[in-house]
């Protein structure tokens, strides 16, 4: 869970991952937090489900998001924000199929007509030209939600530094010849302090044109 300035929502996210009927490790990756999140996840490191790592400078979600999966240990990993506009519970019916053995890769699929016009357009764009790219078949390819097995996640190496890493994610499990499956999920945007914006799409374009190339 990457975590930056989001005292307001974190300690209700972490409730809710941990009371899920699942066994878990919670990571947790503060990115220079300055609004008393980094205090609040201090004090959450002393249980024994939970690790808290810190940024000493903001990097962004994309490194706080590889300085995470560097550090997990389970033998499957999801990407949680720290906000409320996912539902964890969701993780459950995400896991079934790769606990049955039909999957490696797992996205949750938004509804996204609480979004806004422009950001809902930029979505579905994004998707497509992921689609095109690839010769894939996403509806939503910048979800957060991205559920995968340890011998996927150990092999990203991510470089991308903010939100563009959702399409350095996608890009690399494509071209290694992975098949995403997906489902659907709830979702509801959020607005106050959202820190994705419109101009993320293109270093997110430029990510999913750079790692086309990916061996």
């Amino acid at each position: 869970m990457p975590v930056f300035n989001e005292v307001k929502t974190i300690t209700e996210i972490i409730s809710r991952v941990r009371s899920l009927p699942l066994s878990h490790e919670l990571v947790l990756v503060d990115d220079f937090s300055s609004d008393g999140s980094r205090e609040m996840l201090d004090a959450m490191a002393t249980d024994p489900d939970v690790q808290v790592l810190h940024h000493k400078i903001n990097r962004g979600k994309g490194v706080a998001v590889a300085t995470g999966l560097r550090v997990a240990t389970g033998d499957v990993a999801v990407i949680q924000d720290a906000d409320l506009e996912y539902n964890p519970q969701d993780f459950v019916q995400m896991l079934e199929p790769i606990a049955a053995g039909r999957a490696q890769v797992v996205y949750g699929v938004r509804d996204l007509s609480s979004q806004k016009p422009i950001m809902r357009f930029g979505n579905r764009l994004m998707s497509a030209i992921t689609n095109l790219l690839y010769g894939a078949k996403l509806e939503d390819m910048e979800t957060c939600y991205k559920m995968m097995t340890r011998e996927v996640f150990q092999n990203l190496d991510l470089e991308c530094k903010r939100f563009d890493v959702e399409a350095e994610i996608t890009a690399k499990i494509l071209r290694r010849g992975y098949s995403i499956q997906e489902i659907p999920i709830q979702y509801t945007a959020r607005y106050e302090d959202k820190k994705l914006s419109p101009a993320d799409g293109w270093p997110t374009l430029r990510a999913l044109l750079k790692y086309r190339r990916f061996k």
